[in-house]
């Protein structure tokens, strides 16, 4: 794999997504260098499960339950992150991003050839939030439990623990 080059984004609350108070989105810029088909054994090897192959949803969602890892195995979207206040981040094949619980994320434009692989930590299953009024208050607890993966979802080792700690 390539060098580790990891750019980090820490959303606030925006009233309807509630982001991440703590653990900041992570970019790991080309990663997978050339690597993509070999993405879902790689998660899968690092304990992140329950994938699944496919674009990103054109709305602002999030997952309160768990964390997720998106692995661009081709083609390349303009994503947005942290809700409507949020920032607009190209990705491309070989980028990959590590979307803490309660961070929103949206498709807002992509290449035709567009795909990623999405998992989770311990395969875990997922919730789907998108902001509404009611979901909210069960949508905050939910993410203040949501435990730290056992290891990075690409090199498997404590990677992601320089940048996510227990509170």
């Amino acid at each position: 794999m390539a060098e580790r080059r990891i750019d980090t984004l820490l959303f606030e609350d925006d009233g309807k997504i509630p982001n991440n108070p703590t653990l900041p989105l992570l970019i790991y810029t080309q990663v997978l260098d050339g690597r993509t088909g070999e993405a879902k054994s790689i998660f899968d090897q690092n304990d992140w499960k329950n994938s699944w192959v496919g674009g990103v949803f054109g709305y602002h969602h999030y997952h309160s339950n768990t964390h997720e890892v998106l692995g661009v195995i081709s083609g390349e979207a303009l994503l947005q992150f942290g809700g409507e206040a949020g920032k607009q981040v190209k990705v491309t094949a070989g980028d990959t991003v590590v979307i803490p619980a309660g961070v929103g994320h949206k498709k807002i434009q992509s290449s035709n050839d567009f795909k990623v692989i999405g998992a989770y930590p311990g395969g875990s299953g997922f919730d789907l939030k998108t902001g509404k009024a009611e979901e909210r208050e069960e949508a905050i607890q939910n993410i203040k439990v949501v435990p730290l993966p056992k290891a990075d979802p690409l090199f498997g080792d404590d990677t992601i623990f320089t940048h996510w700690k227990e509170d």
